[in-house]
């Protein structure tokens, strides 16, 4: 599947912003074998003073843009054409939870892409005990460490709600899971502290998922959304898997990947700082369009 998309997120500052510098991840990455991205190119709007495009250590692509003077407003834009590939169904050759420290004892490698990176604490997710006994129970009956996974995710997405108006993108995954309501990324951080706990590797995946309108009704531009599922590792012969506890699924070719990290820290659309001394007001719009 060839997808067009074009996102947009626009900062308005009340009085206008002094200087500043700020991150930007956006760009869809080029995964072999699983997703490619054709052309892509992030703008902004006024243009930086100074930009840098680069790769972080995880290998996402990362833009960097600097202002010298201040500013009544910022707007970052993406423009990109990705395919994503249908993944084969494959056997669940992972193994036991109890065996999995095992193969990562077998796995010593630190490079991007090695679980190790993945099973401690990181800044926003840390294993806490009631997510940690919460999993363990919805998962008793899982005989793999795959099935581990889809029981937990499955589980989540039963007792948790969607409700964009229960968190914001600083609340703990404790706080969300308490309550048993939050957004896509508190379904992540939940499931990631869930899988941590119980010695699964789990990362944080930055992406954009392509939605549907109900039945009978037009899409309306603007209305896809930037989205947040996880990565877990599970075992040597099976590997890294993809799961979206926000809709109980493995991700698939509605899912296109910007960027993986630890959690939402590392994959934050737009990050930065500068000199404010009032009120800010932040706009996002996302368009995922397939191709004929």
């Amino acid at each position: 599947m060839i997808y067009d998309i074009t996102a947009r997120i626009t900062t308005s500052y009340i009085p206008a912003a002094g200087a500043g510098r700020h991150v930007v991840r956006l760009e869809p990455l080029s995964i072999p074998g699983t997703q490619r991205l054709i052309a892509g190119e992030v703008r902004a709007d006024p243009p930086p003073d100074e930009r840098l495009d680069r790769t972080d250590f995880f290998g996402n692509a990362v833009t960097e843009c600097a202002y010298l003077a201040g500013l009544d407003a910022l707007t970052f834009s993406l423009r990109a054409t990705v395919e994503r590939l249908a993944q084969p169904v494959t056997l669940d050759l992972s193994p036991p939870l109890p065996r999995l420290a095992a193969e990562l004892d077998e796995r010593p490698s630190l490079a991007a892409d090695a679980p190790h990176h993945f099973l401690a604490a990181s800044d926003r997710v840390a294993p806490l005990p009631a997510i940690t006994r919460y999993a363990r129970e919805v998962t008793a009956g899982a005989s793999t460490t795959l099935e581990t996974v889809r029981a937990l995710g499955a589980a989540l997405h039963r007792d948790m709600s969607f409700d964009p108006s229960a968190t914001t993108v600083e609340t703990p995954p404790l706080e969300a899971f308490e309550a048993r309501h939050g957004v896509c990324q508190d379904f992540a951080h939940v499931m990631i502290a869930a899988l941590r706990g119980m010695g699964v590797p789990a990362a944080y995946v930055s992406g954009f998922l392509r939605t549907l309108p109900p039945p009978g009704q037009e899409r309306l531009e603007g209305a896809d959304a930037m989205h947040a599922w996880i990565r877990a590792w599970t075992g040597i012969e099976t590997g890294w898997i993809e799961f979206d506890p926000t809709n109980d699924c493995l991700a698939g070719t509605d899912h296109i990947v910007v960027g993986y990290g630890r959690d939402y820290g590392d994959v934050a659309p737009v990050r930065g700082i500068l000199r404010l001394s009032g009120r800010q007001k932040g706009t996002q719009a996302v368009d995922v369009v397939p191709r004929p």
